[in-house]
């Protein structure tokens, strides 16, 4: 906590990023290196009050700060135990200490807020705390976490967190997270999480339903789902392979970065898949009994490694998520027998010959984010690196790429960078074509 008063001339902090996709979610001036979140959730009335303890430290001398928080009414607010002023517009809490506070120190910040939780209303959507038909689903990518609780939001501002959520005992909680207590009262359940991993606020979850806990694989990493009862013969041939897909991405990648994976299904359809860390929540669409699906089983255990422990600096970067998801079901097709990366390298590269070329993998701008192209020609940059580098330095590169940046953050740059130290050839011309320029580049597999 602060033991001195900052520099009289102390500047206010900002109520904008520096991500230049969505300067309007996180705020420059600090980071937050540890939330303590105490969640009491009423299902019936969709009610949720909540105490937040943000520990963060400042970057530059603040005279005020913000943070994100959706629509909900604000009790009280204290920087390191003072109540302050405070004032509350749209999704920015801006807060004025009682003094200023130097650069590089760390303080608290403790807000007690109550509400009914809403999703927040964006160009994907409505993203964040969302009310099932019986329960909650949290995804909050890329905007979401304000609408359950106050943060930093933005992706490179990486912190640990314990969570705590009270609710009707019927109900499973699951929390990205290990979980380390469970208190049982006469109608209510406290279930208490900890990410001990440095975590990006869009990657962290609640989910609340009427599950059944099952195990998704035996030994090694702990393997886990909660799901509805009537899916579980589906789930279980669905997701049979789940131990080999795991054992498979580790051949590739290295070690699995986190002490256990969680998969929920909802007894709510999805449109897609969505992963936290840790975790992925999957509709009961995905689950049909016939493997329909396992690509996408493939495409969020990837993002574990690409996405959840290297997350991307700011949005600007989604191809780094993105492109190594899709490639690990390509890696996947290959190592199972469906199909080859050569092979599945080519039918998208002839799929993306017939599209009009309009985006820049490296920089597509915030509104094609999440355009397949950025997916799908990402994967193709990874084969193509593949096939400059050869089979022995690429997958040695990329294992030394997740074990360097493990738990960090990470921008294209970085990335071109890294593959150079372990080609034999210069490698700009590659990226250039397939990163930097519109233009679809021949294919190399043929």
């Amino acid at each position: 906590m602060r033991k001195t008063p900052g520099p009289p001339d102390a500047a206010p902090g900002s109520e904008r990023s520096n991500d230049p996709y969505l300067p309007d979610h996180g705020n420059s001036g600090y980071r937050v290196v540890h939330y303590d979140l105490d969640l009491d959730y009423r299902i019936i009335g969709n009610r949720l009050g909540g105490k937040a303890s943000l520990t963060a430290v400042a970057d530059q001398p603040l005279s005020r700060f913000a943070v994100d928080l959706g629509r909900f009414r604000i009790h009280d607010v204290r920087v390191d135990g003072w109540p302050v002023k405070y004032t509350h517009r749209g999704h920015k809490l801006s807060i004025k200490p009682r003094g200023p506070i130097g650069a590089g120190e760390t303080f608290r910040v403790d807000i007690r807020y109550a509400g009914t939780p809403q999703p927040l209303s964006g160009r994907w959507g409505d993203i964040g705390w969302d009310e099932l038909t019986d329960g909650v689903l949290v995804a909050s990518q890329p905007i979401g976490a304000p609408s359950w609780f106050p943060c930093n939001d933005r992706p490179g501002d990486k912190a640990t967190y314990r969570v705590a959520v009270t609710t009707a005992s019927a109900y499973a909680v699951l929390v990205t997270g290990e979980l380390v207590s469970r208190w049982r009262g006469a109608s209510t359940t406290k279930w208490v999480y900890e990410r001990r991993e440095p975590t990006a606020t869009y990657l962290m979850s609640v989910q609340i339903g009427r599950y059944q806990l099952v195990d998704l694989a035996d030994g090694g990493i702990v393997q886990r789902a909660a799901i509805p009862a009537g899916l579980r013969d589906a789930f279980r041939y669905d997701f049979g392979r789940h131990g080999q897909i795991m054992a498979t991405l580790e051949g590739f990648f290295g070690p699995y970065p986190f002490p256990e994976y969680v998969v929920v299904v909802t007894a709510d359809e999805l449109e897609d898949p969505v992963e936290a860390q840790g975790m992925a929540v999957f509709g009961a669409n995905h689950v049909d009994g016939r493997r329909t699906h396992e690509r996408l089983v493939v495409h969020e255990l990837a993002h574990q490694w690409f996405g959840n422990s290297l997350t991307v600096a700011n949005w600007r970067h989604i191809w780094l998520n993105e492109g190594f998801a899709t490639y690990a079901e390509w890696l996947w097709a290959g190592a199972c027998g469906q199909s080859t990366p050569d092979a599945l390298a080519a039918q998208w590269h002839d799929e993306l010959a017939r599209r009009p070329a309009t985006v820049r993998v490296a920089d597509p701008g915030v509104e094609r984010m999440f355009d397949p192209l950025v997916y799908k020609r990402g994967a193709l940059t990874l084969h193509a690196l593949r096939k400059a580098m050869g089979d022995g330095s690429f997958f040695a590169f990329l294992r030394a790429w997740v074990a360097e940046h493990r738990h960090g953050t990470v921008t294209t740059e970085e990335f071109r960078t890294h593959a150079q130290r372990f080609a034999r050839k210069p490698l700009d011309g590659l990226f250039d074509a397939w990163l930097n320029r519109p233009e679809l580049p021949p294919d190399l597999t043929r």
